[in-house]
């Protein structure tokens, strides 16, 4: 009879088969990187009934691996529970945002790619071009990747998935519904729309329409991911001629009677963290089937730096590993792209 693995042990059979073999220390800090207040002795308890079940097994030295079937569950389980663990992964991450975007202090959530060293030069100058157009500012942090991570650095910038916490530390309930590929367009908004509080030079441009919208059902970040993988987007449009482009982003909803209070937070996010950003007024009654409905939501689409980064470098060619939540980071790590760019090499 297979095992009931809860949620935080798939992650932890996960973060084992791609480090193999690895000790509970760095487990410990990988899980914690990954949203979860977990300490070593509980790792290593974990790790101990996993040894029990079969699904893991010592290398004298060096840590924990696999067994076969380890890997047998953890694809199995990634299959029946992979909603759930997105969820879960979003929830614990958004919980821990303390950024607050009247400051421009606290922790943000990161998407993280990772570079070849042949290739910094370059990635250095698409930003700056990402960073002068009404994207911007974009800020980002550029490290050496770690030993267990792929490439020769790490490049991190503020994911949607902070917007979410921002509003949430306020009282803001956001639920992520749909994601997608947008329309976009570079350009100020008119009149009539800047009156209307819709999207222009202060939200980062136009977002026209959804080209295509896919319901992940509460996992958003993972079909952006795909999304990504599938070459959907179209920035390069954007960033070589200034015309309409496709961009992915998110879709959330929230209570109506916040609009003013959560339409203000966002500004402020997109404003510090860059991005892009849509507001739409309550579904109107007549969109309903019944004609009424006791429930009013506005909605925030919102194309974070993270995302627009990653789908920027994926177009280029430049990066073909990343991570959409890679952690939480402060957002003193985040630097603009002129600072980075002037920054002396990192092997100095």
């Amino acid at each position: 009879m297979a095992p009931e693995l809860d949620r935080r042990t798939y992650d932890l059979l996960r973060l084992v088969d791609r480090h193999a073999p690895i000790g509970s220390i760095q487990l410990v800090e990988l899980m914690q990187l990954h949203g979860y207040d977990i300490k070593d002795r509980t790792i290593r308890l974990t790790l101990s009934e996993l040894d029990e079940l079969g699904l893991t097994e010592k290398v004298p030295g060096k840590g924990r691996r696999l067994t076969e079937s380890g890997r047998m569950e953890l694809e199995q389980g990634d299959v029946n529970s992979r909603l759930e663990q997105i969820r879960a992964r979003i929830a614990a991450l958004t919980s821990r945002v303390s950024y607050d975007p009247i400051e421009d202090t606290g922790s943000t959530v990161a998407s993280a790619a990772f570079l070849d060293a042949a290739d910094i030069d370059e990635t250095l100058r698409l930003l700056e071009r990402l960073d002068s157009l009404p994207f911007g500012p974009i800020p980002v942090s550029l490290e050496e990747s770690g030993e267990d991570e792929p490439g020769d650095y790490r490049l991190l910038t503020s994911s949607s998935i902070t917007l979410d916490g921002v509003l949430l530390s306020h009282g803001v309930n956001a639920d992520l519904s749909t994601a997608g590929v947008l329309e976009y367009e570079p350009v100020e908004a008119t009149t009539a729309e800047a009156d209307a509080g819709q999207s222009g030079v202060e939200h980062g441009g136009r977002i026209v329409r959804y080209v295509d919208v896919i319901n992940g059902e509460g996992s958003s970040i993972d079909v952006i991911s795909l999304l990504i993988e599938a070459g959907r987007s179209d920035v390069t449009s954007v960033i070589e001629g200034g015309e309409t482009g496709l961009l992915i982003g998110d879709d959330r909803e929230f209570p109506i009677n916040r609009y003013e209070e959560a339409r203000d937070l966002a500004v402020a996010n997109r404003s510090s963290l860059g991005g892009v950003l849509d507001f739409r007024r309550p579904r109107e009654q007549e969109q309903h089937p019944g004609g009424n409905s006791a429930w009013a939501f506005g909605s925030i689409t919102y194309v974070g730096a993270g995302e627009l980064l990653l789908t920027t470098l994926r177009e280029y060619g430049l990066s073909d590993s990343w991570e959409t939540l890679y952690g939480t980071i402060a957002r003193n790590r985040l630097e603009s792209v002129q600072a980075v760019s002037h920054a002396p090499p990192l092997d100095e």
